[in-house]
């Protein structure tokens, strides 16, 4: 291959990296409004029911068809929910401990050295306050607010 070929090879190359780079970080997310609200196998009442989630269980949204939004959870588990039930209010869910006993902190402020102010387990949903120096500040329902690191939670 000529010099020429590869130059043209490598513009095309990075052209492409650069749409996977950007489908990839415009991917939206959103959370669910309501309980018991389906997930379901297919656009449409008509097809199973594969799960049931909480409110404010954050999801990625992967594409839409009519009043249908196709979703996928942190576990990668993924199907239809009806559109009225995906509100685009941040919110996040713990996603490190899957099948243990242990709790991750919550903190008084953005780091390590802050006050202990309660503990989560893998699964817990948390209403997004805001997210400052790789750490997120959250609330649950139970009113209690403070901080977790970023990286042991999965949302927006």
């Amino acid at each position: 291959m000529d010099t020429f070929s590869k130059k043209i090879l490598s513009v095309f190359l990075i052209f492409l990296l650069n749409i996977l780079l950007v489908s990839t970080a415009s991917a939206k997310m959103g959370s669910v409004v309501g309980e018991k609200v389906q997930l379901r196998s297919g656009p449409g009442t008509k097809y199973t029911a594969k799960w049931q989630y909480g409110d404010g269980y954050p999801l990625k949204i992967i594409t839409k068809k009519g009043n249908w939004v196709k979703v996928t959870d942190f576990e990668n588990d993924s199907g239809w929910i009806f559109k009225k039930y995906i509100s685009t209010k941040p919110h996040m869910i713990v996603k490190v401990n899957r099948g243990k006993t242990r709790k991750i902190n919550i903190r008084s402020g953005p780091g390590t050295k802050f006050k202990i102010v309660g503990q989560a387990y893998y699964g817990v949903v948390f209403k997004t306050v805001m997210q400052k120096s790789g750490w997120a500040k959250v609330k649950h329902e139970s009113g209690l607010t403070g901080w977790i690191k970023r990286s042991l939670l999965w949302g927006f």
